[in-house]
């Protein structure tokens, strides 16, 4: 199931990436296009800024990935819901305190990004600011709803927000070019209105009957708010190295070719941003699968995830570093006029990110899966290096040697260095050979069930049930379980898939996913499904417990009554149940 689940939540993930940053690639190409290259400067000095509050969103969208997908591995359906409640209350309150400092300290804040003061690039990146910061609430706004509705199986309604948000932005730009007038501004605050359009088409589906989460304003706890921000840190720290980078590069193309290579990296940098969507929807699928599959220790999947990321990196990476490369000119034109002075600079530099595309995703998605399986601070030390440490030397060397050529070079020298240094120190920590994905899986020494003790099956129909009962059994007595927990184990997994298979299976598409797991005395059988929603637990405790006919719901008594735990949890639209016989 994780193969298909990985395919399924990659496409619509990376479509969700695009959220963030679709409304900037539009607003980049009705600006250079209608607007001029000081406008263009201008939203290049402005895009730090709008790096830091994506910053904010991004901790808060990681954070809540991490800790609500081990809340997930754990079947704790009410510390998802006090996750999804506190994050709401913080993007609320920061996101707001934001607009204030940026509103109340706009002029230094646009002299400190390197917009002379007095210049007409300086009232536009101020004019830019404003018109965009008060859509900041929206913008974090629509990075956490991502998340929230990933984990509920709602892709399709991303999908539509995403697309109603661009067309709402193709729109309100026009307007603002060809209607209203008022230059940066207005297209700051197309944006402003575009992300709220997309916020109030996802947030529809947190005020229906069947929404999964459930809005609590009290127990909240300090300590999930550090374990938010612990979880959200390592991204945290990814944006920071950026914008020091994005302000660096910025710093150098003004000393080496002037306000026309900043212009142009701006350009470039926003058409990277649609490149590095197809990257980060992969890491984000990555985080997310891996904590779940982490905190169930199921080796197994992990490894799958290790596997399936760089297939998918290298397979649509490659797609999209042949149209970069063979169609620089063509998409560069979308942008800019052909006697613009930035165009054939933003060519060159457009051609030469090409070719990073896919070890920039094989790295993105090592970066999230090591975070999600506890090595915080190696994930961290790859954010520093891949987006700062490394393209900042090449940066300020290539760019005194080569000028303004040698500056793109960042880009593929600052990943290639970044893929040696993690394959460097992942054998190093575990001293295997670099031969295939299995290398780079980095568990711990004992992590899981020891080999042999863990038993997979797979159920697609009604005569696959009986066959997977008889193996759970036969495989607890290799283990010298005893008789009456061995009939136990079959018993329940046969109730489950029956009533999984006669009330959800719907078309050849179901699938039951069953893992059966013997350690330390004690048998735990985890059972996932792609079936409509429905939550046993919850059914189970509505039953009324003074029915007089003991055999009305006697099937889900008999399971509640062989089992000493058993917790439910709805997530990434499947249906999980686990079970300790």
């Amino acid at each position: 199931m994780i193969q298909k689940l990985f395919k399924q939540m990659v496409i619509s993930q990376i479509i969700s990436a695009m959220a963030v940053m679709l409304c900037l690639v539009i607003d980049s190409i009705m600006i250079s296009r209608f607007l001029g290259t000081d406008a263009m400067a201008a939203y290049g000095f402005a895009s730090p800024v709008l790096l830091v509050f994506a910053s904010f969103g991004s901790l808060l969208s990681s954070g809540i990935q991490v800790v609500c997908s081990r809340a997930m591995g754990l079947g704790d359906e009410d510390k998802i819901n006090r996750c999804y409640s506190l994050s709401v209350i913080i993007a609320t309150s920061v996101s707001i305190a934001g607009v204030i400092l940026v509103v109340v300290f706009v002029d230094p804040l646009c002299t400190l990004l390197g917009a002379k003061e007095g210049t007409e690039v300086f009232n536009l990146t101020k004019d830019y600011l404003i018109g965009f910061v008060f859509g900041a609430p929206f913008f974090i706004g629509a990075q956490i709803l991502v998340p929230f509705l990933q984990m509920a199986g709602q892709r399709t309604k991303l999908v539509v927000a995403v697309l109603s948000m661009t067309v709402a932005d193709i729109t309100f730009d026009l307007l603002n070019v060809f209607v209203i007038k008022k230059s940066t501004f207005g297209m700051g605050l197309a944006s402003t209105l575009s992300y709220v359009v997309a916020v109030a088409i996802g947030i529809v589906y947190f005020f229906r009957k069947d929404c999964i989460y459930t809005f609590r304003s009290k127990q909240l706890g300090k300590g999930l708010f550090r374990e938010i921000a612990k979880g959200g840190i390592p991204t945290m720290v990814n944006q920071v190295s950026l914008v020091l980078l994005v302000y660096l590069v910025n710093r150098t193309m003004v000393k080496v070719g002037e306000e026309v290579a900043v212009a142009a990296y701006a350009l470039v940098s926003t058409i990277a941003n649609i490149g590095y969507c197809i990257g980060n929807g992969i890491s984000e699928v990555s985080l997310m699968l891996a904590s779940i599959s982490y905190n169930e220790d199921d080796e197994k999947s992990l490894s799958d995830i290790v596997k399936n990321q760089t297939i998918f990196s290298i397979g649509i990476n490659l797609f999209g570093s042949i149209v970069f490369l063979t169609l620089a000119d063509p998409v560069v034109s979308l942008f800019v006029a052909s006697d613009a002075p930035e165009r054939a600079t933003a060519i060159f530099g457009l051609r030469i990110f090409a070719t990073c595309l896919v070890i920039s995703s094989i790295n993105a998605a090592f970066k999230k899966y090591y975070q999600a399986i506890g090595m915080v601070k190696f994930s961290e030390s790859i954010s520093v290096m891949q987006n700062l440490v490394f393209p900042a030397i090449v940066v300020v060397s290539f760019g005194a040697i080569f000028g303004t050529p040698g500056v793109w070079f960042f880009y593929p020298i600052g990943e290639l260095l970044s893929l040696l240094y993690i394959t460097i120190y992942v054998w190093r920590r575990s001293g295997a050979p670099l031969g295939s994905h299995q290398s780079f899986v980095c568990l711990p020494p004992g992590f899981g069930a020891a080999p042999g003790d863990a038993l997979e099956m797979e159920i697609c129909k009604v005569e696959d049930i009986q066959e997977a009962a008889i193996e759970a059994s036969e495989f607890c007595d290799e283990k010298g379980v005893s008789k009456r927990k061995s009939m136990y184990t079959a018993l329940c997994i046969e109730e489950m898939a029956n009533n999984i298979v006669r009330h959800g299976f719907s078309g050849s598409n179901n699938q039951i996913d069953i893992r059966l797991v013997c350690r330390d005395d004690e048998l735990i059988v985890r059972i996932r499904d792609n079936c409509k929603s429905f939550d046993p637990v919850k059914y189970y405790q509505m039953m009324r417990p003074d029915e007089d006919d003991p055999t009305t719901h006697i099937g889900i008594r008999m399971v509640f009554k062989m089992t000493k735990d058993i917790r439910y949890v709805n997530s990434l639209g499947l249906n999980c149940l686990t079970m300790k016989i």
